[in-house]
């Protein structure tokens, strides 16, 4: 009886030590709102919970064009961290919104897209991607984002915005998928928006001299009632486990 009298009185003084951890780790937990450029879409999901599993918090991801995330930043919606172009986070950081300390996170140049299956046209030179276009039966991108903006000048440029503009299709959504379902016979895109969409392959990237590299920068929210954890999840992007899954969505770090 003595034995059992002890392990009791044991148990009662475990149980609420335990019941202290178990709360007290629950308080540690944070959960955080994430507004991420397109581009950064499969990088996220992949590193988000990998993020989770080892902080114990919980990362919800926003994903839009970054112009758009902006506006809505600018606009009053609550997030702890923005991952978005590079001269948009800085934007940012110099009216306030954001801690005005970044990382850089990764970068991406735009690729050309074809239907899953259909014969990839020749793009290697400035000349043939000219040609390619011109080809096509129709060509589409997203009109919003840093990407759309630049293939309008791009096309400029070559002298054929006006050969294409019977042909050009502004997209709404998502132009891998818009070349998956046949909707457009050639799209244009971050080439890391490409590789998800099962029914488009990509055909590969802009020649060189005239590819346009895009650079997505995180930053902490400064109205961040998260900080500690957005600050963490920021710290991990930028590690060296996020790297090959950076790379392997068609990205490069940094």
């Amino acid at each position: 009886m003595k034995v059992q009298g002890v392990l009791a009185a044991v148990v009662g003084l475990a149980l609420p030590l335990l019941a202290g951890q178990i709360l007290a780790g629950q308080a540690q937990a944070a959960e955080i709102t994430v507004l991420a450029s397109t581009a950064v879409k499969t990088s996220l999901e992949a590193l988000a919970p990998q993020f989770e599993k080892a902080s114990g918090n919980k990362v919800n991801l926003t994903f839009a064009p970054a112009a758009v995330l902006k506006e809505k930043i600018d606009q009053g919606t609550s997030f702890d961290v923005a991952i978005l172009t590079t001269p948009i986070i800085e934007a940012l950081a110099g009216s306030g919104k954001i801690d005005p300390a970044r990382t850089a996170i990764a970068h991406s140049g735009i690729g050309v897209a074809v239907r899953k299956g259909a014969a990839k046209p020749d793009i290697g030179t400035k000349e043939a991607f000219k040609q390619a276009l011109l080809n096509a039966k129709s060509v589409g991108f997203t009109a919003a984002g840093a990407t759309g903006a630049y293939l309008k000048t791009l096309f400029e440029k070559l002298g054929i915005a006006e050969e294409l503009k019977p042909k050009l299709k502004l997209l709404p959504g998502a132009t891998g998928e818009a070349v998956a379902n046949g909707e457009v016979e050639v799209g244009m895109t971050q080439i890391s928006e490409i590789l998800p969409h099962a029914g488009a392959e990509l055909a590969g990237p802009l020649p060189p001299d005239i590819q346009s590299y895009t650079y997505f920068s995180a930053a902490a929210a400064a109205a961040s009632k998260e900080a500690d954890a957005a600050k963490a999840f920021i710290k991990f992007l930028g590690g060296p486990d996020a790297l090959a899954v950076i790379k392997a969505k068609g990205m490069e770090p940094g």
